[in-house]
């Protein structure tokens, strides 16, 4: 059976960033590359956060052309800190190194509704 294997145990195409030098890389990285982000805050004992994690996953297949990263807020408190996250799941959508849409909150239909609406706008400004 053809990709058996990979049904059971799928890469995940979102990144796992345990450190801020991590973070600073992946964010460097897509800044050059010209790459938007779509950023989860999340915290293992947050069950809503934890929940958006297959929702996630698949926004991630759907947009092969932006770099999502899952943060957990306890292990990278730094980051957590310095960028003021103070509730979970947080999103935020990153382009050139910057947020440019913020959302507090398990909404998976307004997170899908920003994060189309956000890629589409790249997708005409780079096509005009």
């Amino acid at each position: 059976m053809e990709g058996h294997g990979e049904e059971q145990h799928p890469k995940s195409r979102i990144v796992k960033v345990d450190s801020l030098e991590l973070w600073d890389f992946y964010v460097s990285q897509a800044t050059t590359q010209g790459c938007p982000i779509v950023v989860h805050f999340t915290a293992a004992w947050c069950m809503p956060s934890v929940a958006m994690n297959p929702f996630l996953e698949e926004l991630a297949s759907s947009y092969p052309d932006v770099l999502f990263l899952t943060l957990d807020v306890d292990e990278v408190k730094e980051v957590a800190t310095k960028l003021e996250i103070k509730a979970m799941p947080t999103f935020w959508v990153m382009r050139n190194g910057a947020p440019v849409d913020k959302l507090v909150g398990a909404n998976p239909e307004e997170i899908r509704k920003r994060i189309d609406s956000f890629v589409r706008s790249i997708r005409v400004n780079a096509a005009a």
